[in-house]
């Protein structure tokens, strides 16, 4: 039902229940959506690693499930999550989205 990409990847955009923010981008397989949803807690494959990868394992940040949707081509997610932790991005801050990207910048 869920449309792979040809890696066998969906994006899975992370947004906070709670401040309605988007927190982050990832990328699941289906075993870790399936881990996912057995842990109410965020796995991701790391395209860059190419291993699974549980949110907050190492950082103590974790991302607990509330919801997840498709959307209507069924080729990418919206999880939304309550943040245990201070942050989600690896730099520490709350958001992985805080770089303004300026005008013109297309590389």
């Amino acid at each position: 039902m869920l449309n792979y990409d040809a890696n066998g990847l969906i994006p899975a955009i992370i947004q906070d229940d709670e401040t309605n923010a988007v927190l982050m981008l990832g990328y699941m397989r289906a075993d870790t959506l399936e881990k996912t949803r057995e842990t109410d807690q965020v796995v991701f494959f790391s395209r860059s690693r190419q291993e699974v990868w549980h949110k907050g394992a190492t950082s103590g940040d974790y991302l607990e499930v509330r919801s997840i949707k498709a959307d209507c081509e069924f080729n990418s997610l919206l999880v939304r999550v309550k943040l245990l932790g201070k942050g989600t991005c690896h730099t520490g801050a709350y958001s992985c989205f805080f770089n303004e990207v300026p005008e013109g910048a297309t590389a």
